[in-house]
């Protein structure tokens, strides 16, 4: 079984005391990380057991939410088809007048939800950047920073470009560096 965690790999045993197995635990910025594999499972189960919910708790919680959430396949619309995209070629969602539409590198459609509604849906490596956006935290190419208004953000290998408002500027950059910190 491979288990990752800030960019390091970790390949652990099985729970099974009467198979050989291969046991390797690791102890990260005082947490062990172990993984039991037990194949009489019908579902995989991810349990984290802690002290107390501390950030860095919460942080390994997301980061497993959006492991798992990232090749999701999300329902959007463009006339009278219905799409399955994959969240992680999302670069944006956005209003538009009263459609919220959702930005890949090329193409763009519409969803059926709210942009509040999103914000609560979407894995963690989405951000609200301003009333009117969030972006992927994951496609951002380069940001151009504007003291006096908006700045903007550029994609990788995509020509759209969104705003980032004043009031969201400083938490994306957080973000940013807390995912750099990570790798």
């Amino acid at each position: 079984m491979l288990f990752t965690t800030g960019g390091s790999f970790f390949i652990l045993g099985t729970g099974d005391e009467e198979k050989p197995h291969d046991e390797r635990r690791k102890r990260v910025a005082g947490m062990k990380i172990r993984v039991d594999i037990d194949e009489n499972l019908t579902d995989d189960e991810v349990l984290i057991r802690c002290r107390s919910l501390t950030e860095q708790v919460l942080r390994v919680q997301q980061a497993v939410n959006d492991v798992l959430h990232v090749s999701e396949k999300f329902p959007l619309y463009r006339d009278n088809t219905e799409y399955y995209i994959p969240l992680n070629e999302i670069l944006f969602f956005q209003t538009e007048g009263t459609k919220i539409t959702a930005h890949t590198k090329e193409e763009m459609y519409e969803t059926q939800h709210k942009l509040y509604e999103l914000e609560d849906m979407l894995p963690g490596f989405f951000m609200r950047v301003s009333k009117s956006t969030i972006l992927n935290t994951n496609h951002i190419y380069s940001i151009n920073r504007s003291l006096t208004a908006s700045s903007l953000v550029a994609f990788q290998h995509s020509y759209k470009q969104v705003y980032v408002s004043r009031s969201y500027y400083k938490p994306l950059i957080s973000k940013l560096e807390e995912k750099r910190l990570q790798k």
